[in-house]
Protein backbone atom coordinates (compact mmCIF):
# COMPACT_ATOMS: atom_id res chain seq x y z
CA UNK A 1 0.00 0.00 0.00
CA UNK A 2 1.10 3.57 -0.66
CA UNK A 3 0.97 5.55 2.59
CA UNK A 4 1.17 9.33 2.70
CA UNK A 5 2.20 11.51 5.65
CA UNK A 6 1.45 15.20 5.12
CA UNK A 7 2.80 17.95 7.34
CA UNK A 8 0.31 19.01 10.01
CA UNK A 9 -1.08 22.48 9.33
CA UNK A 10 -3.29 23.13 12.36
CA UNK A 11 -2.17 26.14 14.40
CA UNK A 12 1.03 25.30 16.32
CA UNK A 13 0.68 21.57 15.62
CA UNK A 14 4.16 20.05 15.54
CA UNK A 15 3.38 16.34 15.75
CA UNK A 16 3.62 14.04 12.74
CA UNK A 17 1.62 10.98 11.73
CA UNK A 18 4.55 8.56 11.44
CA UNK A 19 7.97 8.74 13.09
CA UNK A 20 11.03 7.59 11.13
CA UNK A 21 10.98 4.33 13.11
CA UNK A 22 7.36 3.75 12.10
CA UNK A 23 8.23 4.46 8.47
CA UNK A 24 10.97 1.86 8.67
CA UNK A 25 8.44 -0.71 9.96
CA UNK A 26 6.02 0.13 7.16
CA UNK A 27 8.73 -0.23 4.53
CA UNK A 28 9.87 -3.53 6.05
CA UNK A 29 6.31 -4.80 5.50
CA UNK A 30 6.63 -3.99 1.82
CA UNK A 31 4.74 -0.70 1.77
CA UNK A 32 5.68 2.57 0.14
CA UNK A 33 5.72 5.68 2.34
CA UNK A 34 5.77 9.27 1.11
CA UNK A 35 6.40 12.04 3.64
CA UNK A 36 5.90 15.73 2.96
CA UNK A 37 9.10 17.75 3.25
CA UNK A 38 9.43 19.24 6.72
CA UNK A 39 6.69 17.08 8.26
CA UNK A 40 9.00 15.83 11.01
CA UNK A 41 10.70 19.11 11.80
CA UNK A 42 8.70 19.58 15.00
CA UNK A 43 10.03 16.34 16.49
CA UNK A 44 13.59 16.92 15.28
CA UNK A 45 13.33 14.45 12.37
CA UNK A 46 14.79 15.85 9.15
CA UNK A 47 13.90 14.79 5.62
CA UNK A 48 17.25 12.98 5.50
CA UNK A 49 16.32 10.89 8.53
CA UNK A 50 13.05 9.90 6.87
CA UNK A 51 14.87 9.02 3.67
CA UNK A 52 17.24 6.79 5.63
CA UNK A 53 14.19 5.04 7.07
CA UNK A 54 13.00 4.35 3.52
CA UNK A 55 10.55 7.19 2.86
CA UNK A 56 10.20 9.17 -0.34
CA UNK A 57 10.05 12.93 0.27
CA UNK A 58 7.32 14.95 -1.47
CA UNK A 59 7.49 18.69 -1.91
CA UNK A 60 3.80 19.35 -1.28
CA UNK A 61 0.76 17.96 0.49
CA UNK A 62 -1.10 18.02 -2.83
CA UNK A 63 1.26 15.39 -4.22
CA UNK A 64 0.64 13.15 -1.22
CA UNK A 65 -3.15 13.44 -1.26
CA UNK A 66 -3.22 12.85 -5.03
CA UNK A 67 -1.23 9.60 -4.93
CA UNK A 68 -1.42 7.91 -1.51
CA UNK A 69 -3.94 5.17 -0.78
CA UNK A 70 -3.87 5.87 2.96
CA UNK A 71 -3.28 9.25 4.63
CA UNK A 72 -1.84 9.02 8.15
CA UNK A 73 -2.14 12.20 10.21
CA UNK A 74 -2.45 13.35 13.79
CA UNK A 75 -5.12 16.06 13.84
CA UNK A 76 -8.39 16.27 11.95
CA UNK A 77 -7.96 17.38 8.33
CA UNK A 78 -8.38 21.10 7.83
CA UNK A 79 -10.73 22.44 5.14
CA UNK A 80 -8.04 22.57 2.45
CA UNK A 81 -6.99 19.00 3.22
CA UNK A 82 -10.55 17.72 3.19
CA UNK A 83 -11.00 19.16 -0.28
CA UNK A 84 -8.18 16.90 -1.51
CA UNK A 85 -9.63 13.64 -0.20
CA UNK A 86 -11.12 11.29 -2.77
CA UNK A 87 -13.59 8.41 -2.75
CA UNK A 88 -12.17 5.21 -1.27
CA UNK A 89 -9.02 6.90 0.06
CA UNK A 90 -8.26 5.90 3.66
CA UNK A 91 -7.88 8.64 6.26
CA UNK A 92 -6.39 7.45 9.56
CA UNK A 93 -6.18 10.17 12.21
CA UNK A 94 -8.00 11.89 15.09
CA UNK A 95 -11.33 13.25 13.86
CA UNK A 96 -13.52 14.31 16.84
CA UNK A 97 -16.52 14.75 14.56
CA UNK A 98 -19.38 15.21 17.05
CA UNK A 99 -18.68 18.91 17.74
CA UNK A 100 -17.53 19.62 14.16
CA UNK A 101 -20.43 19.47 11.68
CA UNK A 102 -18.48 21.16 8.87
CA UNK A 103 -15.74 18.54 8.97
CA UNK A 104 -18.27 15.72 9.07
CA UNK A 105 -20.15 17.11 6.07
CA UNK A 106 -16.92 17.41 4.07
CA UNK A 107 -15.84 13.87 4.91
CA UNK A 108 -19.25 12.49 3.98
CA UNK A 109 -19.10 14.35 0.64
CA UNK A 110 -15.56 13.13 -0.07
CA UNK A 111 -16.48 9.45 -0.04
CA UNK A 112 -13.25 8.71 1.86
CA UNK A 113 -12.88 5.88 4.39
CA UNK A 114 -12.28 7.73 7.66
CA UNK A 115 -10.93 5.80 10.63
CA UNK A 116 -10.77 7.84 13.84
CA UNK A 117 -8.13 7.12 16.46
CA UNK A 118 -10.44 8.21 19.26
CA UNK A 119 -13.12 5.53 18.72
CA UNK A 120 -10.88 2.49 18.22
CA UNK A 121 -11.47 0.24 21.23
CA UNK A 122 -9.67 -2.58 23.02
CA UNK A 123 -10.68 -5.83 24.77
CA UNK A 124 -12.14 -5.12 28.18
CA UNK A 125 -12.97 -1.51 27.27
CA UNK A 126 -10.86 1.57 26.86
CA UNK A 127 -9.64 3.65 23.93
CA UNK A 128 -6.04 2.65 23.22
CA UNK A 129 -5.31 5.31 20.58
CA UNK A 130 -6.80 8.13 22.64
CA UNK A 131 -5.13 7.04 25.88
CA UNK A 132 -1.55 8.19 25.18
CA UNK A 133 -2.64 11.70 24.22
CA UNK A 134 -5.04 11.79 27.17
CA UNK A 135 -2.08 10.94 29.39
CA UNK A 136 -0.11 13.83 27.94
CA UNK A 137 -3.04 16.26 28.08
CA UNK A 138 -3.87 15.28 31.65
CA UNK A 139 -0.34 15.95 32.81
CA UNK A 140 -0.11 19.16 30.80
CA UNK A 141 -3.40 20.44 32.22
CA UNK A 142 -1.90 20.99 35.65
CA UNK A 143 1.13 22.72 34.13
CA UNK A 144 -1.13 24.96 32.03
CA UNK A 145 -3.36 25.68 35.00
CA UNK A 146 -0.42 26.67 37.19
CA UNK A 147 0.73 29.09 34.49
CA UNK A 148 -2.74 30.62 34.13
CA UNK A 149 -3.07 31.08 37.90
CA UNK A 150 -0.14 33.49 37.84
CA UNK A 151 -1.34 37.09 38.18
CA UNK A 152 0.43 38.20 35.00
CA UNK A 153 -1.63 35.67 33.02
CA UNK A 154 -5.01 36.66 34.46
CA UNK A 155 -5.12 34.35 37.45
CA UNK A 156 -5.55 35.09 41.13
CA UNK A 157 -1.81 34.80 41.78
CA UNK A 158 -1.46 31.60 43.79
CA UNK A 159 1.19 28.88 43.80
CA UNK A 160 -0.25 25.39 43.46
CA UNK A 161 1.70 23.96 46.36
CA UNK A 162 1.69 27.07 48.53
CA UNK A 163 4.56 27.44 51.01
CA UNK A 164 4.98 26.89 54.74
CA UNK A 165 2.26 28.82 56.53
CA UNK A 166 0.29 29.57 53.33
CA UNK A 167 -2.43 27.21 52.03
CA UNK A 168 -1.95 25.40 48.74
CA UNK A 169 -4.30 25.82 45.79
CA UNK A 170 -7.44 23.71 45.42
CA UNK A 171 -7.68 21.71 42.17
CA UNK A 172 -10.97 20.08 41.14
CA UNK A 173 -10.76 17.44 38.40
CA UNK A 174 -13.96 16.47 36.60
CA UNK A 175 -13.61 12.89 35.41
CA UNK A 176 -11.34 10.18 36.75
CA UNK A 177 -10.45 8.48 33.47
CA UNK A 178 -7.11 8.66 31.70
CA UNK A 179 -7.04 12.48 31.64
CA UNK A 180 -8.23 12.79 35.21
CA UNK A 181 -5.97 10.16 36.73
CA UNK A 182 -2.89 11.63 35.05
CA UNK A 183 -3.89 15.15 36.07
CA UNK A 184 -4.39 13.93 39.63
CA UNK A 185 -0.93 12.38 39.80
CA UNK A 186 0.73 15.63 38.75
CA UNK A 187 -1.59 17.73 40.92
CA UNK A 188 -0.84 15.67 44.00
CA UNK A 189 2.88 15.93 43.27
CA UNK A 190 2.58 19.72 43.14
CA UNK A 191 1.37 19.80 46.73
CA UNK A 192 -2.09 21.13 45.86
CA UNK A 193 -5.35 20.07 47.49
CA UNK A 194 -6.94 17.72 44.94
CA UNK A 195 -10.56 16.68 44.42
CA UNK A 196 -11.58 14.14 41.74
CA UNK A 197 -15.24 13.92 40.76
CA UNK A 198 -16.65 11.00 38.76
CA UNK A 199 -19.97 9.18 38.42
CA UNK A 200 -18.37 5.73 38.33
CA UNK A 201 -17.74 4.44 41.83
CA UNK A 202 -15.20 1.90 40.53
CA UNK A 203 -13.17 4.75 39.02
CA UNK A 204 -13.22 6.55 42.37
CA UNK A 205 -12.11 3.37 44.16
CA UNK A 206 -9.23 3.00 41.70
CA UNK A 207 -8.23 6.62 42.28
CA UNK A 208 -8.37 6.07 46.03
CA UNK A 209 -6.12 3.01 45.75
CA UNK A 210 -3.71 4.88 43.50
CA UNK A 211 -3.34 8.10 45.48
CA UNK A 212 -4.90 7.39 48.88
CA UNK A 213 -5.52 10.25 51.27
CA UNK A 214 -3.67 12.71 49.02
CA UNK A 215 -6.81 13.06 46.90
CA UNK A 216 -10.47 13.48 47.85
CA UNK A 217 -12.82 11.41 45.69
CA UNK A 218 -16.38 12.68 45.22
CA UNK A 219 -19.36 11.08 43.49
CA UNK A 220 -20.65 13.19 40.61
CA UNK A 221 -24.05 14.80 40.96
CA UNK A 222 -25.22 18.37 40.38
CA UNK A 223 -24.83 19.42 44.00
CA UNK A 224 -21.32 18.04 44.36
CA UNK A 225 -20.08 19.43 41.05
CA UNK A 226 -21.42 22.89 41.83
CA UNK A 227 -20.14 22.90 45.41
CA UNK A 228 -16.58 21.93 44.50
CA UNK A 229 -16.31 23.98 41.30
CA UNK A 230 -17.27 27.14 43.18
CA UNK A 231 -14.58 26.47 45.81
CA UNK A 232 -11.87 25.67 43.26
CA UNK A 233 -8.85 27.72 42.26
CA UNK A 234 -8.31 25.47 39.23
CA UNK A 235 -10.88 23.25 37.51
CA UNK A 236 -9.71 20.61 35.01
CA UNK A 237 -12.37 19.15 32.71
CA UNK A 238 -11.55 15.61 31.64
CA UNK A 239 -14.93 13.98 30.98
CA UNK A 240 -15.49 11.84 27.89
CA UNK A 241 -18.32 9.97 26.20
CA UNK A 242 -16.59 8.05 23.38
CA UNK A 243 -17.45 9.55 20.01
CA UNK A 244 -20.08 11.92 21.41
CA UNK A 245 -20.09 15.56 22.45
CA UNK A 246 -18.91 16.09 26.02
CA UNK A 247 -21.63 16.74 28.63
CA UNK A 248 -21.84 20.33 29.90
CA UNK A 249 -21.10 19.96 33.60
CA UNK A 250 -20.18 23.61 34.25
CA UNK A 251 -22.94 26.09 33.44
CA UNK A 252 -22.54 29.76 32.62
CA UNK A 253 -24.14 30.55 35.98
CA UNK A 254 -21.50 28.48 37.77
CA UNK A 255 -18.72 30.29 35.92
CA UNK A 256 -20.20 33.63 36.96
CA UNK A 257 -20.14 32.47 40.59
CA UNK A 258 -16.57 31.14 40.59
CA UNK A 259 -13.80 32.91 42.47
CA UNK A 260 -12.25 35.87 40.63
CA UNK A 261 -8.98 34.81 39.03
CA UNK A 262 -9.80 31.11 39.11
CA UNK A 263 -8.96 28.98 36.06
CA UNK A 264 -10.76 26.39 33.92
CA UNK A 265 -8.64 24.06 31.77
CA UNK A 266 -11.13 22.22 29.56
CA UNK A 267 -9.29 19.20 28.18
CA UNK A 268 -12.62 17.92 26.80
CA UNK A 269 -12.67 20.77 24.26
CA UNK A 270 -11.83 18.32 21.44
CA UNK A 271 -15.33 16.94 21.96
CA UNK A 272 -16.96 20.33 22.47
CA UNK A 273 -15.90 20.96 26.07
CA UNK A 274 -17.58 20.23 29.41
CA UNK A 275 -18.07 23.91 30.23
CA UNK A 276 -20.82 26.00 28.62
CA UNK A 277 -18.45 28.94 28.21
CA UNK A 278 -15.70 26.87 26.56
CA UNK A 279 -14.60 27.57 23.00
CA UNK A 280 -11.59 26.06 21.26
CA UNK A 281 -8.37 28.06 21.39
CA UNK A 282 -4.87 27.55 20.00
CA UNK A 283 -1.34 27.47 21.36
CA UNK A 284 -0.88 30.91 19.77
CA UNK A 285 -3.72 32.42 21.85
CA UNK A 286 -4.51 29.80 24.49
CA UNK A 287 -6.68 31.72 26.96
CA UNK A 288 -9.58 34.12 27.23
CA UNK A 289 -11.65 35.53 30.06
CA UNK A 290 -15.32 35.00 30.80
CA UNK A 291 -16.15 37.38 33.59
CA UNK A 292 -13.30 36.97 36.06
CA UNK A 293 -12.44 33.36 35.15
CA UNK A 294 -9.50 32.39 32.92
CA UNK A 295 -10.38 29.75 30.30
CA UNK A 296 -7.63 27.59 28.75
CA UNK A 297 -9.21 25.54 25.95
CA UNK A 298 -6.44 24.55 23.54
CA UNK A 299 -7.83 21.86 21.26
CA UNK A 300 -4.49 20.17 20.61
CA UNK A 301 -2.74 20.39 23.95
CA UNK A 302 -0.29 17.49 23.29
CA UNK A 303 0.96 19.39 20.23
CA UNK A 304 2.84 21.61 22.64
CA UNK A 305 5.18 18.72 23.51
CA UNK A 306 5.42 17.06 20.08
CA UNK A 307 8.44 14.85 20.70
CA UNK A 308 6.86 13.13 23.68
CA UNK A 309 3.42 13.08 22.06
CA UNK A 310 4.38 11.79 18.62
CA UNK A 311 6.37 8.84 19.89
CA UNK A 312 3.71 7.97 22.48
CA UNK A 313 1.02 8.15 19.80
CA UNK A 314 2.94 6.04 17.29
CA UNK A 315 3.45 3.32 19.89
CA UNK A 316 -0.32 2.92 19.88
CA UNK A 317 -1.31 3.71 16.28
CA UNK A 318 1.36 1.81 14.33
CA UNK A 319 0.08 -1.75 14.95
CA UNK A 320 -3.36 -0.81 13.60
CA UNK A 321 -1.82 1.08 10.67
CA UNK A 322 0.12 -2.05 9.76
CA UNK A 323 -3.07 -4.14 9.90
CA UNK A 324 -4.80 -1.75 7.51
CA UNK A 325 -1.85 -1.61 5.13
CA UNK A 326 -1.06 -5.35 5.22
CA UNK A 327 -4.63 -6.60 4.78
CA UNK A 328 -6.44 -3.70 3.16
CA UNK A 329 -8.98 -1.72 5.17
CA UNK A 330 -11.96 -4.01 4.52
CA UNK A 331 -10.23 -7.20 5.65
CA UNK A 332 -8.52 -5.48 8.57
CA UNK A 333 -11.83 -4.15 9.87
CA UNK A 334 -13.60 -7.45 9.32
CA UNK A 335 -10.90 -9.27 11.30
CA UNK A 336 -10.74 -6.82 14.21
CA UNK A 337 -13.95 -5.53 15.78
CA UNK A 338 -12.00 -3.00 17.84
CA UNK A 339 -10.45 -1.42 14.76
CA UNK A 340 -13.89 -1.59 13.11
CA UNK A 341 -15.20 0.66 15.90
CA UNK A 342 -12.82 3.31 14.60
CA UNK A 343 -14.68 3.64 11.30
CA UNK A 344 -16.63 6.92 11.50
CA UNK A 345 -17.40 7.73 7.85
CA UNK A 346 -17.14 5.63 4.69
CA UNK A 347 -18.42 6.18 1.15
CA UNK A 348 -20.71 8.99 2.29
CA UNK A 349 -22.21 7.10 5.24
CA UNK A 350 -21.77 7.88 8.94
CA UNK A 351 -20.82 4.68 10.75
CA UNK A 352 -20.35 6.00 14.30
CA UNK A 353 -23.65 5.98 16.16
CA UNK A 354 -22.74 8.85 18.51
CA UNK A 355 -21.68 11.11 15.63
CA UNK A 356 -24.82 10.28 13.68
CA UNK A 357 -27.05 11.06 16.66
CA UNK A 358 -25.28 14.29 17.59
CA UNK A 359 -25.17 15.67 14.03
CA UNK A 360 -28.46 14.34 12.65
CA UNK A 361 -27.20 11.78 10.13
CA UNK A 362 -28.66 8.37 9.38
CA UNK A 363 -26.58 5.74 11.16
CA UNK A 364 -25.11 2.86 9.16
CA UNK A 365 -23.48 -0.02 11.00
CA UNK A 366 -19.86 -0.49 9.93
CA UNK A 367 -20.52 -4.15 9.15
CA UNK A 368 -23.13 -3.19 6.58
CA UNK A 369 -20.64 -0.94 4.81
CA UNK A 370 -18.08 -3.74 4.77
CA UNK A 371 -20.63 -6.21 3.44
CA UNK A 372 -21.64 -3.82 0.66
CA UNK A 373 -18.09 -4.00 -0.74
Amino acid sequence: MHIGVPREIKNHEYRVGLTPSSVREMVAHGHRVTVESGAGRGIGATDEVYQKAGAVIAATAEEIFATAEMIVKVKEPQAGERAMLREGQILYTYLHLAPDPEQCADLVQSGAVCIAYETVTQPGGGLPLLAPMSEVAGRLSVQAGAYCLEKAHGGMGVLLGGVAGVPSARIVILGGGVVGSNAAQIAVGSGAQVVVIDRNIDVLRRMDRLLGARVMTVFSNRDNVEQHVLRADLVIGGVLIPGAAAPKLISRQMVDAMKPGSVIVDVAIDQGGCCETAKATTHAAPTYMVGNVVHYCVANMPGGVPRTSTYALNNATLPFALQIADKGWRQALQDDEHLRNGLNVAFGKVTCREVAEDLGYAYHDASSVLAAG
